[in-house]
């Protein structure tokens, strides 16, 4: 286990954080209480532990370790349930989280109720979902990391080239994680994820990372292998139908020579048959990155090349990634190898001629508001695993690597405090600690939700949203887009009030654009060389459209847009009624309001889960 983080100034010997974070846990007849422990007694397990498998949710095998005495036992909590959550694709019920993570039920209650005031989770009845907003931990690790974005566009362009499926993948120690997808849309697709682990020996990336491994590195693959023989802690892959064995091992030390000595890998249907792949590792355009200097002097004995003169360690590996019914193994080699290798040096020469970003101003005080929250919400409220969640997003672009002290200044957390979050994120393998006492992320931070929350849809961003508003306002809601050729729009997303007369639209209605205040708000961001242009520059300055009984006799609508990241109407929302429910100015004043609130809280989560994916928009 790595290193603890070394203050800067000395500080005494801290005792496990109790759920609010201060030292606790105190002693038993037996020694110091169990970190792990929950109201009943049990020991709880540790995401590493959790369900009698090895590694849930990272499909690495690694000895128990001592859980840290300054470790925050809440933060480890907190991150069992979501990795939990995130291998159930993104809902498990409350009692199933007990079920999975083994504590008790009342603690399960407390870091739901947690984490929904963080807006990562969102309880509904008895099930829990994780929300968009979660993706901001996993946003922090890609945009420190930058290669998404700035290598995403060539493996678009690449994938848009060929017809073909091309993603990028880093390491995560003997497994692979997907740092970005570019997907065909056929009936018969990928199903892979940004953020999913798959393991190395049964990738095209996988021996490519292991040319750089030490014996070290070996040796704990060998004892995942020995301990999860058909990857059943792999929850992206498919299962071995039988467990691997020595021939298997064998394989894949030739494959990792042959990579070596090729400088490119194959996958030949090993993770299940009709997939095929080939990669090409994207070098780091420095010799001497700080990322190589450890454990490079020692190789394995077989399997194992000397990195090329003049360039650095694999920063990602790019793969084209296809089905036997298009290309065979033999294809991708002889005919898509070629304009694979010109895409990798392309991306190469991204990596060199693109600059530090300039340092912003750091963040401060982002764990301030976890105290307001502790007053209204009480016990239900853990404010150690909201401080120490935060701690994350302190990290991010311009900001990859992080002392004590710029992490307690960034939190507006005390040193220690923050000293003990470090601390438990290296148990969990989710900081790591470099040169000059700094610390940065690891890929296993993509593990907290992102891989289910990589696939979402507008819709499905926005249809909790559409509920509460329509239980605020008790008028039915929509979300609807325009149509490919602006003359119609189209109702994606849907919540009726229970009312006896009420507006009767479903999901997938088409209606014109210009008779509903939806389309205006979608017209008015367009040119206007439209017939309505007045109006549609008058909804643009104001912000919504009311339209009065113009699509049919005693139908009022109110609409409001749904912007993306650089600005552009997307989307709108909508409330509609019967005219004698309210007047026209009742709608500004009443229903105006509500809606800008709810349009800001989808353009929030919007904004949020595309900033490294792509979110449809039906």
């Amino acid at each position: 286990m790595p290193a603890k983080p070394t203050p800067e100034t000395p500080e005494g010997p801290a005792r496990p954080a109790d759920e609010n974070g201060e030292p606790g846990g105190g002693t038993t007849k037996d020694g110091p209480a169990p970190v792990g422990g929950t109201a009943e007694g049990r020991s709880a397990p540790t995401p590493e532990t959790a369900k009698g498998r090895s590694a849930p949710a990272t499909g690495t095998h690694t000895p128990p370790q001592p859980v840290p005495a300054e470790a925050v036992t809440p933060l480890i909590r907190g991150i069992a349930v979501l990795r939990e959550l995130t291998e159930a694709d993104g809902t498990l019920s409350l009692s199933g989280l007990e079920r999975a993570t083994g504590l008790a039920r009342s603690t399960v209650d407390r870091i739901t109720a947690t984490l929904a005031r963080m807006g990562y989770v969102r309880v509904d009845g008895r099930d829990v979902h994780l929300s968009p907003r979660l993706m901001e931990l996993g946003n922090a690790y890609l945009s420190a990391l930058r290669l998404p974005a700035l290598l995403s566009p060539h493996a678009d362009a690449l994938a848009d080239e060929l017809d073909e499926s091309v993603s990028l993948a880093v390491a995560d120690r003997d497994g692979i994680r997907f740092i970005h997808q570019a997907t065909r849309r056929r009936a018969m697709s990928l199903s892979f994820r940004i953020g999913d682990l798959l393991p190395a020996e049964r990738t095209a990336p996988g021996p490519l990372f292991a040319t750089e491994w030490t014996a070290a590195d070996w040796q704990r693959w060998r004892e995942r292998r020995a301990a999860d023989p058909r990857d059943l802690s792999f929850t992206a892959v498919p299962p071995r139908r039988y467990g691997a064995d020595a021939r298997d091992d064998e394989d894949f030390v030739r494959r990792t020579e042959e990579a070596s000595a090729n400088g490119w890998a194959l996958d030949d249907q090993l993770i299940e048959p009709g997939l095929v792949a080939i990669s090409a590792p994207v070098r780091s355009p420095h010799a001497n990155d700080e990322s190589t200097a450890e454990g490079r002097g020692e190789m394995h004995a077989r399997g194992r090349g000397e990195v090329r003169a003049g360039a650095g360690r694999i920063a990602c590996v790019a793969s084209i990634v296809s089905h036997t019914s298009r290309h065979t193994a033999h294809n991708l080699r002889t005919t898509l190898l070629p304009r694979l290798r010109s895409a990798v040096t392309e991306m190469e020469e991204e990596l060199r001629r693109t600059p530090p970003p300039e340092p912003g101003p750091p963040p401060s005080d982002l764990a301030l508001w976890t105290g307001e929250s502790k007053l209204r919400l009480g016990r239900d409220f853990i404010e150690s695993l909201a401080r120490g969640l935060t701690v994350l997003t302190a990290f991010g672009e311009g900001r990859p690597e992080l002392t004590l002290t710029e992490v307690a200044r960034a939190t507006g957390l005390a040193r220690a405090t923050a000293r003990r979050a470090l601390i438990t994120y290296e148990h969990l393998n989710l900081v790591t600690p470099r040169e000059a006492r700094t610390f940065s992320l690891t890929p296993r931070v993509l593990s907290l939700g992102y891989p289910p929350l990589s696939r979402t849809s507008l819709p499905e961003i926005a249809q909790p949203h559409l509920a509460d508003l329509t239980s605020r306002i008790h008028e039915s809601t929509s979300l609807a887009v325009l149509s490919d050729s602006g003359e119609e729009i189209q109702c994606t997303a849907r919540v009726a009030t229970g009312r006896v007369m009420s507006v009767n639209i479903t999901v997938g209605t088409r209606l014109p654009a210009h008779a509903t205040a939806l389309g205006r708000v979608l017209l008015a961001d367009r040119a206007d060389d439209h017939p309505l242009r007045n109006a549609l520059a008058a909804i643009r300055s104001q912000g919504y459209a009311l339209v009065d009984e113009e699509l049919e006799e005693g139908l009022r609508s109110l609409a409001v847009p749904i912007r993306d990241r650089a600005g552009r109407v997307v989307a709108a929302l909508n409330t509609a009624m019967h005219a004698s429910r309210r007047s026209l100015r009742e709608c500004v004043t009443d229903l105006l309001p509500e809606l800008t609130t709810t349009a800001t809280r989808i353009e929030s989560d919007l904004h949020t889960a595309t900033r490294f994916t792509h979110v449809p928009l039906t």
